[in-house]
């Protein structure tokens, strides 16, 4: 008798599991806004505090003050004059540093990067209708020509402190020093120690004496408008006094604090 076959078993495939469906994040408006302000303060604050880091060894090619200044004159129809080569501060004479600090920041070497007597002593002239005082000093000038634009609105002076606190902390006085005398408008399209001396008096920087330095330091506060030399009677006596006050400035100690 022949023997039954057993049928062959049937093959099962076993089931795949089903991935996971994506949960979806449907996020409100609001929730959209606030992470977008989030991104955007972390890249801020990111860039800011790098391109501090980055200008504590690097010489800053330019200021957006010297882009505004081609734009108008190019605008206004005028010869587009731009004069700025870097000077390293051991090139620049003791003189225009003792004059820059006598005639715009007495405390310079002292403060943490604000002088809040002389921006008290400013608000006072200023709320009796005097002449508009700035109360500045010399790093939030700094701070305001390297990384800012000019203006007087709250929110520029906000950015105008927290750079002046970044760059007293990544700085230091002397850096701040080299970058300001490097960078400030010191006369129409003249920028910075080394181009002010050869235009003003057709000298290299490191060799300015007293009064040639107290001429560059009293034209500051307008110096497309002021001549360092050929100066009016105003001009002279701003000279006169720097150079009174320079006397008191002494040795510079840039570890002073």
């Amino acid at each position: 008798m022949a023997a039954t076959k057993k049928p062959a078993p049937k093959k099962t495939t076993a089931s795949k599991p089903k991935p996971a469906a994506k949960k979806k994040t449907n996020r409100t408006f609001g929730e959209k806004v606030k992470w977008f302000f989030i991104k955007l303060f972390l890249w801020f604050f990111g860039l800011s505090i790098g391109s501090v880091i980055i200008f504590k060894y690097v010489p800053v090619p330019f200021t957006p003050l010297m882009v505004i200044r081609a734009i108008e004159n190019k605008l206004g129809g005028k010869e587009v004059y731009f004069d700025h080569d870097w000077e390293p501060i051991e090139k620049i004479s003791m003189n225009l540093q003792k004059a820059v600090i006598a005639s715009e920041d007495g405390t310079f070497l002292y403060h943490n990067g604000f002088d809040f007597k002389a921006l008290q002593k400013a608000y006072k002239s200023n709320e009796r209708g005097r002449r508009i005082r700035g109360g500045s000093t010399i790093s939030q000038q700094t701070a305001k020509n390297v990384f800012l634009w000019q203006g007087k609105s709250y929110f520029r002076k906000g950015l105008e402190a927290y750079f002046t606190v970044l760059i007293e902390i990544i700085w230091g006085k002397q850096r701040i020093m080299e970058v300001y005398l490097n960078s400030i408008e010191m006369g129409d399209g003249v920028y910075g120690a080394y181009a002010a001396t050869e235009h003003w008096y057709r000298r290299d920087a490191s060799s300015l004496t007293a009064m040639q330095a107290a001429g560059i330091a009293a034209i500051l506060p307008n110096p497309r408008k002021f001549k360092a030399t050929g100066s009016s009677s105003y001009i002279n006596r701003r000279k006169e006094r720097i150079v009174r006050e320079m006397r008191a400035v002494g040795k510079i100690n840039y570890n002073a604090k």
